[in-house]
C-alpha cells in the first residue's frame, strides 16, 4: 500500500480572502437594501437580495473551511470533513436559484406598473456597489481556479457586479427616459443571469458528490500512465474522486511482472499520479503476475 498526505484544501489556504470578501459584501447589502427600499427600485431590491445570498454561502464557506480543518475526535472520519466545503458550495447554488427565482416573480410582477424612483440614490449605490464587486473579484480570483468552494464565492461576486452595472444602466435610463420599465427590466435580466450561473456551479457540486472522475484525470488516462510504469503488466479496480477541491484521490491494484522490485513499482507509481495528475492521495494495491484471482472489489 502507499499513500501520500495532502496539506490542507485549497479553500483553507485562501480563508482569508474569503473573510475580507465577507466583510465587505455583508456591509454593502445593508447599505444597498436601505438605499433599495427608500428608493423604490426593484433593481436595487434584487441586487441587495443577491447580497443576501452572497452573506449566506459566505458566512457558511467560513464556516465550512473552519469544519473541514477541524481535528476528527470520533475516529470515524477517515477522509476528515473536507466534504463540508462542497455542502457549502451546494448551498451557494440552492440560495442563487431562489434569489433568482424571487427576482424574476417581483419583475414580472412590476410589468405595467409605473413606480416613482428615486434615480439619484440607484447611481450612487450602483457605483459604490461596483467598487466593492471589483475588490471582491480581485480577491477571489487567485483561488477560484483551485477551491470550489472560492469558485462559488467568486461566481457570486461576478453575478453581482452584473447586477451593480445593471442598477447604474437601470438609473441612468430611467433618470433619462422618465420610464421605470429599464428597472424592471434589469431586474429581470439579472434574475436570468443568476440561475444560469448557479446551474454551471450545481454540475460541478454534484460531479464532486457523485464521485466522478475529476476534470484532467481520466480513468483511461490514469490506467494507460500506469501501466507504462515499469515492472507493471497490468491495471484493474481503478477508482479516482475529488474529495473535494484541491484534493484528488485514488485506488487501483497493479499487477507486477516477474522479478520487478515492489517498492520501485509503488514508488513510480505514486510518482506518476502525483506529478502527471496532481494526485496527492493514493493507494495502490500490488499484485504479482500468475498469483491466482484478485482478492479486491468486485463493483
Amino acid at each position: 500500500m502507499s499513500h501520500t498526505h495532502d496539506s490542507g484544501s485549497a479553500t483553507g489556504r485562501h480563508r482569508w480572502r474569503l473573510a475580507v470578501t465577507f466583510g465587505l459584501v455583508a456591509a454593502f447589502f445593508v447599505v444597498e437594501l436601505v438605499a433599495g427600499l427608500l428608493s423604490g427600485s426593484l433593481a436595487l431590491i434584487s441586487d441587495a437580495g443577491h447580497m443576501a445570498a452572497d452573506v449566506t454561502t459566505l458566512g457558511a464557506a467560513l464556516i465550512a473551511t473552519r469544519i473541514a480543518t477541524r481535528a476528527d475526535t470520533t475516529g470515524r472520519r477517515t477522509f476528515g470533513s473536507y466534504r463540508a466545503e462542497v455542502f457549502a458550495s451546494g448551498l451557494a447554488v440552492l440560495v442563487m436559484i431562489g434569489v433568482g427565482v424571487y427576482i424574476g416573480v417581483e419583475a414580472v410582477g412590476r410589468i405595467g406598473s409605473a413606480p416613482e424612483l428615486a434615480t439619484g440614490m440607484m447611481l450612487v449605490v450602483g457605483v459604490l456597489g461596483l467598487v466593492v464587486n471589483v475588490v471582491s473579484i480581485v480577491l477571489l480570483r487567485a483561488g477560484a481556479g483551485e477551491s470550489l468552494n472560492l469558485k462559488g464565492a467568486y461566481f457570486e461576486v461576478i453575478a453581482d457586479t452584473v447586477g451593480s452595472v445593471g442598477v447604474i444602466v437601470a438609473a441612468l435610463m430611467v433618470s433619462g427616459t422618465g420610464n421605470a420599465w429599464w428597472d424592471t427590466g434589469i431586474a429581470l435580466a439579472i434574475a436570468i443571469f443568476v440561475v444560469v450561473r448557479a446551474v454551471v456551479l450545481g454540475r460541478e457540486v454534484l460531479a464532486v458528490l457523485g464521485q466522478h472522475a475529476p476534470e484532467g484525470a481520466e480513468p483511461a488516462e490514469l490506467t494507460r500512465a500506469l501501466m507504462a510504469v515499469a515492472g507493471v503488466s497490468e491495471v484493474h479496480d481503478l477508482h479516482v474522486w475529488r474529495l473535494t477541491s484541491g484534493m484528488d484521490v485514488a485506488t487501483a491494484h497493479l499487477v507486477t511482472t516477474s522479478g520487478a522490485q515492489p517498492g520501485a513499482v509503488l514508488a513510480a507509481a505514486s510518482e506518476t499520479l502525483r506529478e502527471r495528475f496532481h494526485i496527492a492521495h493514493a493507494t495502490l494495491q500490488l499484485e504479482t503476475e500468475g498469483a491466482g484471482e484478485c482478492q479486491g472489489t468486485d463493483w
